[in-house]
């Protein structure tokens, strides 16, 4: 098995049992991860680089430079 393959399982099998430990239901637990790697893959489909998005990108000008902004 590769490294990160079973650094994949090994973490994924202590989030479950974390979560079972705190009370959740086993099969709730799988729905939520099967959900979760969901919204990943759609996720990353739609952009494949998210460092790049406009969220993460800083803007070197101040924000209350306008004219107004001295009022």
């Amino acid at each position: 098995m590769d490294d990160w393959r079973g650094r994949i399982s090994d973490d994924l099998e202590r989030l479950v049992d974390r979560a079972v430990t705190e009370g959740a239901k086993l099969p709730d637990v799988f729905a939520e991860v099967s959900k979760a790697i969901e919204e990943l893959r759609v996720a990353f489909d739609s952009d494949p680089d998210p460092a790049d998005a406009p969220s993460e990108i800083v803007v070197d000008e101040p924000a209350n430079e306008w004219p107004a902004a001295d009022k």
